[in-house]
């Protein structure tokens, strides 16, 4: 791994312009997602992928197929949920907004899926352009598997700030595990959690509130990207002061 990495980088990275092979959108998208930036470059590299986003003066989608399935989480993880956001809410071509204004239930394989050649245009390619649904769950929820199967589980909701409520369950092996999050007027959170029978899960949070009251949590740390702890099964109630840093890596032990 650390061979093919060393190899994309020299063969691609363009250190003068902070990106990769011809600066489209999908070409610097996928070394950051898979972590094949160099550390210190990791920042221009995202620099240079919003700006090609806000090169018209709002967020444009610049992605297609393989790209498009990384798009929102990326954004999402290095802080800029806004953009993720606006690009979700847009109707106009091309988004998925703009699927559901010409009558789609489903994720098209193309932007274009209203007018393109029917001989290769599928309406139900949910795997490819398919990175909206992860993004409500993984990231606006924060609902994540910790090992598979969710035997444990992760939480880490971004708090985007053009959101007010967000809500959202999934039905794993463990039982029923749920995220629903409100902001109130004076910008605090709100957070309920609930986790299921014979699991647990980490929690990871950019600052509290207010400290959680034992036996809810144990093994609680302060990090470096704010809060840590960890719950077993039953309803939480976390209160929340939502920041704008970039989403840190956990550690998990």
């Amino acid at each position: 791994a650390s061979a093919m990495r060393a190899a994309i980088n020299r063969r691609y990275f363009d250190k003068e312009n902070g990106c990769y092979a011809n600066g489209a959108q999908t070409a610097s998208l996928l070394p950051l997602a898979f972590g094949i930036v160099p550390p210190a470059e990791r920042s221009r590299v995202f620099n240079h992928i919003v700006s090609g986003l806000l090169e018209s003066g709002e967020p444009v989608i610049g992605t297609g197929l393989i790209g498009t399935g990384w798009l929102l989480r990326t954004l999402s993880a290095h802080g800029r949920a806004d953009l993720a956001c606006a690009i979700a809410a847009r109707t106009d071509y091309p988004s998925w907004g703009y699927m559901m204004e010409h009558g789609a239930t489903t994720i098209w394989e193309l932007w274009n899926g209203n007018t393109a050649d029917p001989a290769m245009n599928s309406g139900n390619h949910v795997m490819l352009l398919g990175d909206f649904l992860p993004w409500l769950f993984e990231d606006l929820a924060g609902i994540q598997p910790a090992e598979p199967g969710f035997r444990r589980i992760m939480l880490r909701p971004i708090f985007a700030e053009a959101l007010d409520h967000v809500s959202a369950s999934h039905q794993a092996m463990p039982g029923e595990i749920r995220s629903e999050w409100r902001r109130d007027e004076a910008g605090l959170i709100e957070w309920t959690f609930s986790v299921p029978a014979n699991t647990k899960a980490t929690v990871l949070l950019p600052s509290l509130a207010s400290e959680p009251t034992a036996p809810a949590a144990s093994d609680v740390v302060s990090t470096d990207g704010g809060w840590r702890g960890d719950f077993g099964p039953g309803t939480h109630t976390l209160r929340v002061l939502p920041t704008k840093t970039a989403r840190q890596e956990p550690v998990l032990t």
